[in-house]
């Protein structure tokens, strides 16, 4: 039965890297959470260790279609999507889609409940920025009709849908803009620059890094990426927040310090740059001291030391993985 004193939140893309943190988070608060995903990306083994518990469900839902939730719902978050250009671009019109129709459905179902809802933007909003550091007031650099545009732009849609909510409907909504965060449960195999240099590393191969590899990321480590996720959905403000670590680094460099953290005697290889490939980001976060009193407080290398040890931890099959395209833009 429904615990009447309990918050219920419903948590889509919870199989995910961040959505499963997620979900561990808001459960160590006593809510009622309720995961959603169609495992197009997600992993259910991200969230076995909660089914036994009284206060988590789970749906098996796409939800670009119709969502039905029962009961009360105090909070939304929307996280489904996508995240990294290897399944993007293999299933673009699903992304545009759960951007898009999800975006609009999710909406729909938290201004039934009267639920303030939050949904996951991205730094990829900024595109190939002119500026640095990112601030929430660049409107970005953005090709809609270029390889990555069906990411871009069903992120651009969701927070103009999100905002368009909040203004005719008065519905309270939360926005938040995640630059590049790496962790735990990120897959092996996605193509993002972290995951796959350290697959590469623990292989004893050599690093692939494109161009000249000097473009630059800001690497934030997903403890405190929820952190700040957790601070904007509870936080006053309704336009978009950037949440990511600011300390930039080249892909020159974070190759070296994995290969050095690994002990790995890998060396690097340089590939053509992808098209449309990032020249920097580095997020503007004062916005977020400002209103949220938050900042990251794990540094890059205890992230990756951490990251490093679970990756240890997995079957030795998910190491020996490599029929995967790498992308280093994310």
């Amino acid at each position: 039965m429904e615990n009447k004193h309990r918050k219920r939140i419903l948590i889509t893309g919870a199989a995910g890297f961040l959505g499963s943190h997620l979900c561990d988070r808001f459960i160590l608060e006593d809510y009622h959470v309720i995961g959603m995903d169609n495992l197009i990306t997600g992993d259910l083994q991200n969230i076995a260790h909660l089914f036994k518990l009284e206060n988590f469900e789970f749906y098996n839902h796409d939800v670009s279609k119709f969502v039905h939730v029962p009961g009360h719902l105090d909070y939304v978050l929307h996280f489904a999507s996508p995240a990294s250009p290897i399944d993007y671009l293999k299933i673009p019109i699903q992304t545009l889609k759960v951007g898009s129709l999800g975006t609009h459905n999710l909406l729909g179902l938290a201004r039934a409940k009267s639920a303030r809802i939050l949904v996951a933007s991205t730094s990829e909003i900024y595109g190939d920025p002119n500026v640095s550091p990112q601030s929430e007031d660049y409107w970005g650099n953005v090709n809609p009709v270029g390889p990555r545009g069906v990411y871009d732009e069903a992120k651009r849609f969701q927070e103009a849908m999100t905002t368009a909510y909040h203004n005719f409907h008065q519905l309270e909504t939360r926005i938040v803009r995640i630059f590049n965060t790496f962790g735990s449960r990120m897959r092996l195999n996605d193509g993002r620059a972290i995951p796959t240099f350290i697959a590469q590393a623990l292989r004893g191969e050599d690093l692939t890094l494109f161009g000249n590899g000097l473009q630059t990321r800001s690497f934030c480590y997903v403890s405190d990426q929820v952190e700040g996720i957790f601070n904007v959905l509870h936080g006053d403000c309704s336009t978009p927040i950037n949440i990511g670590n600011p300390d930039e680094i080249n892909l020159n460099q974070l190759a070296k310090e994995i290969i050095e953290i690994t002990q790995s005697k890998s060396k690097i290889r340089y590939q053509e740059l992808p098209t449309e490939d990032p020249k920097q980001r580095r997020p503007d976060i004062s916005k977020a001291k400002r209103l949220l009193d938050w900042e990251p407080r794990v540094s890059r290398k205890e992230g990756l030391e951490r990251t490093i040890e679970y990756y240890r931890t997995l079957p030795i099959t998910a190491l020996e993985h490599k029929d995967f395209k790498y992308y280093n833009h994310r």
